[in-house]
């Protein structure tokens, strides 16, 4: 039966396209938002059996929440309008996500230790902001979930951190504001509901500890920790309440995790870990002895999968130097070769960033630079090679960035320029910004013979693909905690660049260069 709502615009805004899932208050559609030039959107709205007084203000605290906390967490679905339809259905608008929830992930297998802590950080870290609480009326409150399992947690693809988790439904959440009533009705999943949940006792954030415990259980064993003989109400409850689940030794889970999962698991809240920081803290070693090494691989290969193949068929296209704003004036080109070595820099072959703007130009924008010291012969046999840049990024187990400069000719095969950038450092998240909005950047040649001021420059363009992803790590790096030290990742980047990325950049270098002519940008951007 074809949807009637399919092929409306709401708002004369969002166009329905189809319908991708039902929530536990209503329906959820995909669309495309008019007003951005039809970027998807997921759109959900209040079920029409549900059109009364107090549905209506519960579904808006949905939104509502959602919002807030969308705009604090990027482990939490982000809401960004809110409206009626012409029928009176409330509606509001979020960001369509694709992937799968850990449910259908769990159900092909459980999940290996370290893909499991991956994705557990970022559950524990939005269901945190949300225990940390959202501003209503001026006052600051807690949100209990009250409703975590599998089907809640969606896994999606992403550029930066290669699997983002998302925390959905917010729907039966609990807004924790003093004198507030707690419902005696029983709101939740039979199968994760914690003990004091199907009471109907008052809750607090060890509530939804109880259920992430449930959750963990299932994700590191493909089982639930408890079941009953029918599923009833009653015996539910009653598991919920006495059975003791299994050790996790059977399925080769460390000690030390086990203790973790058994503590969420505990039937008396007092036994539970207090706040999810508790869990945070106690996965942290976890983390650093499993996890890094499978997550920085799976980010890094999540990005060099988008690196293209040169063949003869389809070539990558070129650009000429030519059109940039940085050569439309001498005087511009005096300000880079008026920049003196800095002091606090050794005379060697080395690499390094700065943001460098010029006081008597017309805008005061900083432009983002590469200052490289080679030698003089070096410099002149490069300056007109084939240019090529791209960028890699992981966050653990610390925030940091390769920026890849290179150089070829046929003769003499490739000249590297690395150099990374530490994103906890401000400086860094500027220039990763600059370079996204600048679109360009410029590299000053310094000769080690004569070191004093730069010699020669050259301006590369940076690829489209890239613009966003840099902006993102920027942006994502303030917020993401750093779980190592920031040689660990550097050594990481390091032996990707040197394994992975240099072979295929390269093979694309050899496969173009037949038949191109030197001096070229090549736009081999992921």
């Amino acid at each position: 039966m074809t949807d009637p709502n399919t092929g409306r615009k709401i708002s004369n805004r969002y166009e329905l396209i189809e319908t991708i899932g039902q929530g536990s208050m209503g329906k959820v559609y995909l669309a495309g938002d008019a007003l951005l030039g039809g970027v998807p959107v997921a759109v959900k709205f209040l079920s029409q059996t549900l059109l009364n007084e107090n549905m209506r203000e519960r579904f808006l605290r949905e939104a509502m929440t959602c919002a807030q906390l969308g705009q604090k967490s990027m482990h939490v679905v982000r809401v960004t309008d809110y409206g009626v339809n012409e029928d009176e259905i409330p509606f509001y608008v979020m960001e369509y996500l694709q992937g799968d929830n850990v449910g259908q992930i769990v159900q092909k297998q459980p999940l290996p230790v370290p893909r499991f802590l991956g994705l557990l950080r970022q559950i524990l870290l939005g269901l945190r902001t949300a225990h940390n609480g959202i501003l209503v009326e001026g006052e600051v409150v807690p949100i209990i979930h009250r409703d975590i399992k599998p089907s809640n947690i969606l896994v999606t693809s992403d550029p930066s951190m290669g699997e983002l988790v998302k925390i959905l439904d917010f729907g039966i959440a609990k807004l924790m504001q003093a004198g507030s009533e707690q419902t005696s009705t029983f709101m939740g999943t039979l199968a994760y509901a914690s003990p004091e949940q199907m009471e109907g006792r008052e809750l607090d954030s060890r509530s939804d500890i109880y259920s992430l415990g449930v959750m963990m259980y299932q994700m590191l064993s493909g089982t639930l920790p408890v079941k009953p003989k029918n599923n009833t109400f009653g015996s539910w409850y009653k598991v919920h309440r006495l059975s003791q689940p299994k050790s996790l030794s059977q399925f080769k889970v460390p000690k030390a995790l086990e203790e973790v999962v058994m503590a969420c698991l505990e039937k008396q809240r007092e036994e539970r870990p207090t706040t999810i920081s508790e869990i945070l803290d106690a996965i942290a070693p976890l983390e650093k002895r499993f996890g890094s090494g499978f997550q920085i691989s799976q980010r890094i290969n999540t990005t060099l999968s988008k690196l293209p193949v040169v063949d003869k068929a389809k070539r990558i296209e070129l650009k000429e130097e030519d059109a940039h704003p940085f050569a439309e004036a001498d005087h511009e080109e005096r300000f880079y070769l008026e920049q003196q070595w800095p002091a606090e820099m050794p005379i060697a072959q080395i690499v390094f960033p700065r943001l460098l703007t010029q006081n008597d130009a017309e805008s005061n924008e900083a432009v983002p630079t590469l200052w490289a010291m080679l030698s003089a012969a070096e410099i002149e046999k490069r300056i007109r090679n084939t240019r090529y840049n791209n960028f890699m990024c992981t966050m653990t187990p610390y925030p940091m960035v390769l920026w890849l400069t290179a150089f070829y000719n046929k003769l003499e095969g490739p000249r590297w320029l690395p150099c990374y950038l530490d994103l906890k450092s401000a400086a860094s998240q500027a220039i990763l910004w600059q370079l996204a909005q600048t679109r360009q950047y410029r590299i000053l040649f310094f000769e080690k013979e004569a070191p004093n001021s730069c010699k020669r420059t050259k301006t590369l363009n940076v690829a489209q693909s890239q613009l966003k992803l840099l902006q993102e790590w920027a942006t994502n790096a303030r917020n993401f905690p750093a779980i190592g030290d920031p040689k660990e990742s550097k050594a990481l980047l390091k032996k990707e660049l040197e394994s992975n990325l240099k072979p295929k950049i390269l093979m694309n270098f050899e496969a173009m260069h037949s038949d191109k002519q030197p001096g070229m940008d090549a736009s081999l951007g992921f």
